[in-house]
């Protein structure tokens, strides 16, 4: 009798609660960027002073690094380093139906569903319409839930039609085995945001998704990479932190589960929570400066959990990893910085064995994505693009996941928008990345001795 009236008082309760916040929380939230210069040996200073400060690094570029800030003061060491500051505007979140009628998931072109941003709930209807739309070539997975009971769903691309057999059979495989007689297809994953605030990351996914199953004819097409990859696409890995970015806090990093009865803080870290090099008293922004004396504090930007997997976002998309076969190719897409970057992040001293073919493969997909809309992106190790960095999914699923060419893409700017990238760069990042991803797709099939 008590759940029975217990649980539409709750339910009720939430609503209440939230339609509140909906009303009180149309202004738009403004923060302080500061982007401070690094000259000689100050870089590791600053991390330093930021971790110690629990202060939202943006970005570490070699020149520069960019802390964000809903505060008007520095520590006063901070203050002496030169920077520049620049106000940042969070635009206000949009309000719509689930289902707007000028969306055309039929055409890749000529749809508007790639001009804005998206919720959650949009998202997932969007997954669900190419379902339907396409039935033949893709199949919904879904992952298990988050912290907070949000289902996690991957969309699995494939011109092999999925029939319980075929998916009986892959559950069977062993993880890393490989298909002996060369015709089966091979596999490839691509990741959206885990942190998150960076939401072109997943929006690029869809973009991807769409492309994959668009029509050949199209300007921007991918489906001819179905003759020789299976697709696994993940756009939203952190739901709970995600809807949070667009309810409450905009800049929003972590998931939002509960670490402990006693913790003050939710959340942690996804991409400092997998299981390969994972430890817990490295701040994520940390170089090589001494370790901290206390413990990785559970409010920090940057906790990496109190063991590797504890986030059940990270154990699933682990879990799923491992029954996919013939996986060769791995795209963790995050924002901001134009980076293309290899394995490893846990350290900069460490060169994975795949290291000539990992970077042939990224100069070539850095010059590909350059031609489309004239964007230029870096490449190296991501140690030595930004930082250590241990408990990485990069690291992860080449080392332990067996995908030989793993990369990590930061997407565009380089810090002019940051994390609130314009809408109307959405379907430009789309192309320009879809075209590295053509490209990368077509290195691994010749280096594996197939053809597209």
């Amino acid at each position: 009798m008590t759940v029975r009236w217990f649980l539409p008082l709750l339910m009720g309760l939430s609503v209440l609660a939230f339609e509140q916040h909906v009303l009180t929380n149309e202004d738009t939230h403004t923060g302080v960027l500061r982007r401070f210069s690094v000259t000689g040996s100050s870089l590791e200073d600053i991390l330093r002073l930021a971790s110690e400060h629990d202060l939202d690094v943006w970005q570490v570029a070699r020149s520069h690094v960019d802390i964000y800030s809903s505060r008007d003061r520095l520590p006063e060491a901070l203050q002496r380093v030169s920077h520049t500051t620049t106000p940042v505007l969070t635009p206000p979140r949009r309000r719509q139906g689930l289902v707007n009628s000028t969306w055309d998931f039929g055409t890749l072109e000529n749809t508007t569903y790639h001009d804005v941003y998206h919720p959650l709930f949009e998202i997932d209807e969007f997954l669900r319409q190419l379902s339907k739309l396409h039935p033949n070539t893709t199949r919904l997975t879904n992952l298990g839930h988050t912290g907070q009971g949000r289902e996690m769903m991957a969309l699995t691309i494939s011109n092999t039609e999925h029939n319980e057999t075929q998916t009986m059979t892959t559950k069977k495989r062993k993880k890393g085995k490989k298909n002996r007689n060369g015709d089966g297809k091979l596999g490839f994953v691509i990741v959206g945001a885990q942190h998150a605030r960076e939401w072109i990351a997943t929006a690029t996914s869809l973009y991807l998704a769409h492309a994959l199953l668009s029509d050949p004819s199209s300007p921007n097409s991918l489906s001819h990479l179905l003759d020789v990859f299976d697709f696994h696409i993940i756009p939203v890995p952190n739901p709970d932190g995600y809807d949070y970015t667009w309810e409450y806090d905009r800049y929003w990093y972590k998931n939002r589960q509960v670490t402990s009865p006693r913790a003050k803080c939710v959340g942690l870290d996804m991409n400092r929570n997998w299981g390969y090099k994972w430890q817990p008293d490295v701040p994520a922004s940390a170089g090589n400066f001494t370790k901290p004396k206390e413990p990785t504090d559970p409010c920090s930007h940057w906790y990496p959990g109190s063991r590797p997997f504890e986030a059940p976002e990270v154990n699933n998309i682990a879990n799923f990893v491992a029954t996919l076969p013939d996986l060769i190719g791995f795209l963790d897409l995050r924002s901001y910085g134009q980076m293309l970057s290899t394995p490893y992040s846990y350290s900069c001293k460490r060169i994975p064995k795949a290291a000539e073919d990992l970077t042939e493969a990224a100069l070539g997909a850095v010059q590909a994505l350059g031609f489309v809309h004239g964007t230029t992106f870096q490449t190296a190790t991501l140690c030595r693009m930004l930082y250590r960095a241990p408990g990485n999914i990069l690291d992860w699923m080449y080392n332990r996941a067996g995908i030989k060419f793993s990369y990590v893409a930061h997407l565009r700017d380089t810090g002019t928008y940051g994390f609130s990238l314009p809408e109307r760069e959405i379907r430009p990042v789309g192309e320009e990345t879809g075209s590295m991803v053509k490209y990368l797709a077509t290195f691994i099939a010749k280096s594996n001795h197939r053809k597209l």
